[in-house]
């Protein structure tokens, strides 16, 4: 794991949101994108050394609607910026991590992505993000 690549909010209402970080706290709106294959629309903020990616469920499915649904807006997860997902993968199942899917799965930006779960890493889910040459931060 290289770095914290950028931390995950489920937020209801992106466009509200994005104008809460943007217009109140100054920080930069990097872009807009949906993600169908995880059924969110995501904003990423520039906040520095690291980024804030906020995630609005389009529709009654998926992670963050019942993320939502569950706990309310707030932190989802944070995620850490890997070189080759595969390989960190097959080392975290070597050593006994449970994953929540066994190969990698389209992510924004076009990158890769697994998630650890949160019963394996103290409640706190964890993604695993290996970028394409478009992602976050570059």
């Amino acid at each position: 794991m290289e770095k914290i690549d950028h931390i995950g909010i489920a937020v209801k209402n992106l466009d509200e949101t994005v104008k809460y970080y943007t217009e109140v706290l100054g920080l930069k709106l990097e872009r807009i994108e949906e993600v169908p294959t995880q059924n969110v629309r995501v904003a990423f903020i520039d906040a520095g050394n690291v980024h804030i990616e906020l995630l609005e469920p389009l529709s009654e499915e998926g992670a963050i609607y019942n993320h939502i649904q569950k706990r309310g807006e707030g932190i989802q997860h944070v995620c850490f910026s890997v070189d080759n997902i595969r390989e960190t993968m097959a080392e975290l199942k070597e050593k006994g991590v449970r994953l929540l899917s066994d190969e990698p799965i389209p992510a924004a930006g076009g990158a890769q992505a697994c998630f650890i779960h949160p019963k394996n890493s103290f409640g706190v889910l964890y993604e695993l993000y290996e970028k394409s040459g478009k992602g976050v931060n570059e």
